[in-house]
């Protein structure tokens, strides 16, 4: 797969991730961090595995940042492709909206009458680059990169934040991966992938609640919102909505290439497993493939200096 498979994957997610998160922890953080609205200096935003940019979007349509102070927004991915296009997106997403864009050669500035954010995209390993930081953050924002970039970087990433600030890790996957109608092979593809997921440095097939236990007992994490954020994927009478055709053929895609580095013995041999693609594949131009992905969003607040 290529680097314009990826974006468009990411872009393709973005509805998917919308109605997966859930609203109440949304309210409850949007509610926290109304509470700095009057503290002087910009609100100062880190997100770790911020991809294309999806989330900046949704915090400024969504209304997260809290009263009219500015905001300065640092996104850092480690795929440089990606961080790349974040700029030209946000231009893209500004101009059918009431703000001016600012260009800058660290990223872009988003200029309402009431506030500027300023986007300062970033191509770095997360922890890295929080622990070369000489500053610190009111807001840790992770979407979906708990099972990517490992837990133990968890006490890293979390003292960058000032004392007070936030974390929120949202769509942190969580053990499961469904596809309906049923095919015989199903159990034995989730294991094999999940198999993979564990395998990987870093990687947990499992994230969401190893890391729920890890953010329970560190020092100066206090979790105060825990919610379930699955992933659903299903055709209307119409057909997927948006592109969510392509984003259920990356995952079929994803879910080959990954199986297709382990070995799945005698529990899923390469017939079956060329039986479920193709099954799923077809499902998909069918209209009639249904995804499902367990998931978790979590929220707390960090005391532990900063």
């Amino acid at each position: 797969m290529t680097a314009d498979d990826f974006q468009r994957y990411l872009d393709a997610k973005r509805p998917v991730d919308d109605r997966s998160l859930d609203r109440r922890l949304w309210r409850q953080l949007r509610m926290n961090l109304a509470t700095a609205a009057d503290d002087e200096g910009p609100f100062r935003v880190l997100e770790v595995g911020a991809g294309v940019g999806t989330m900046i979007e949704r915090a400024v349509e969504w209304d997260l940042f809290p009263g009219d102070r500015d905001v300065v927004y640092t996104a850092v991915d480690r795929d440089e492709a990606v961080v790349e296009t974040i700029p030209d997106r946000l231009a893209d997403w500004a101009a059918d909206r009431p703000v001016e864009v600012g260009e800058r050669d660290d990223g872009l500035d988003l200029v309402w009458p009431e506030r500027t954010v300023a986007v300062r995209p970033v191509t770095a390993e997360a922890e890295a680059f929080v622990a070369d930081a000489d500053r610190s953050w009111d807001l840790l924002v992770g979407l979906a990169v708990l099972d990517v970039i490992g837990l133990d970087a968890l006490p890293t990433l979390l003292s960058g934040l000032a004392s007070g600030g936030y974390w929120y890790f949202p769509i942190t996957f969580d053990g499961g991966t469904r596809f309906t109608p049923d095919h015989p092979a199903d159990e034995a593809v989730e294991r094999a992938y999940h198999d993979h997921m564990d395998a990987k440095p870093g990687g947990d097939s499992r994230a969401g609640h190893h890391a729920l236990a890890r953010l329970r007992d560190l020092g100066g994490a206090s979790v105060s919102g825990v919610a379930g954020s699955d992933w659903v994927v299903y055709p209307d009478e119409n057909g997927y909505p948006d592109d969510e055709a392509y984003f259920l053929r990356y995952v079929l895609g994803t879910i080959e290439g990954a199986l297709g580095e382990v070995d799945t013995g005698e529990a899923l041999d390469d017939d079956s497993l060329d039986d479920w693609l193709r099954t799923r594949r077809e499902q998909v131009a069918d209209g009639t493939l249904v995804y499902v992905t367990h998931q978790l969003d979590l929220l707390g607040e960090w005391t532990g200096g900063g």
